[in-house]
């Protein structure tokens, strides 16, 4: 898999991922590219200088002269995100996607995860969008830093947190008022696709649904901007 962007291969290296080569463009003298390349030998990487046209060639174009070929990426699982959360003595904290299949809407999601401090977030092995160099893009370095764990059943793992005494809420057209939910504690949201929004069957294990007050002629949002709404209502909610 490859990290394209300074941000990106700057999280990457930071956050202990296993880089194999970093590939940089000739000629780049500013102090943020030379605080990466820095960086990547203090930590043993080999680091190839290229000129733009190769890095053209192996990359999106949005590659800003640094491209990384690193390992693919290491999910994470329930009971490590779970355990993640207790070992900062704080009620956990997840979200949960269901059909969310754009990389670019999973890597906004990410960041705003990783920007919340959210424990971890859980995606479904089908129908869904993974962890790839797009969404490690979008989600500027921040998939570097957030635990992501990849299921068979999304609905499975709803049982399973509620057992963990995990209050598991839906965002959804139709459902209550997010401004006049209690979202304190141990709380996962769930956030549905762009196309079909959440399945019906994994809505009936949820406890509750909530809805964000449309004022518009849209009737729904971009699901990363519909997850930074309700995650930062709960932050909002924590600090009063």
């Amino acid at each position: 898999m490859k990290i394209e962007g300074k941000n990106a291969v700057l999280e990457a290296l930071k956050s202990g991922t296993t880089i194999d080569k970093l590939i940089v463009q000739k000629g780049l003298k500013d102090p943020l590219s030379q605080r990466i390349i820095d960086e990547a030998k203090s930590k043993g990487v080999r680091v190839s200088f290229y000129e733009k046209t190769i890095l053209d060639k192996e990359s999106s174009g949005k590659h800003q002269g640094f491209l990384a070929e690193v390992t693919d990426f290491n999910y994470s699982s329930i009971e490590e995100i779970l355990q993640s959360a207790k070992q900062k003595d704080k009620p956990p904290f997840l979200i949960l996607l269901d059909g969310v299949e754009d990389p670019h809407n999973l890597g906004s999601i990410l960041r705003v995860a990783e920007c919340a401090g959210v424990d971890g977030v859980v995606i479904p092995k089908h129908r869904s969008a993974s962890i790839n160099s797009t969404v490690i893009k979008v989600s500027a370095g921040a998939a570097a830093h957030v635990k992501v764990a990849k299921v068979t059943n999304i609905s499975d793992t709803i049982e399973q947190l509620k057992k963990q005494n995990i209050w598991v809420y839906c965002a959804d057209m139709g459902g209550g008022d997010l401004y006049k939910t209690d979202l304190k504690g141990a709380i996962a949201l769930v956030v549905g696709g762009e196309d079909k929004g959440i399945g019906e069957r994994v809505k009936k294990v949820c406890d509750g649904v909530v809805a964000i007050p449309l004022k518009g002629e849209v009737s729904s949002l971009n699901a990363s901007v519909a997850t930074g709404i309700v995650v930062f209502e709960k932050i909002r909610q924590e600090s009063l």
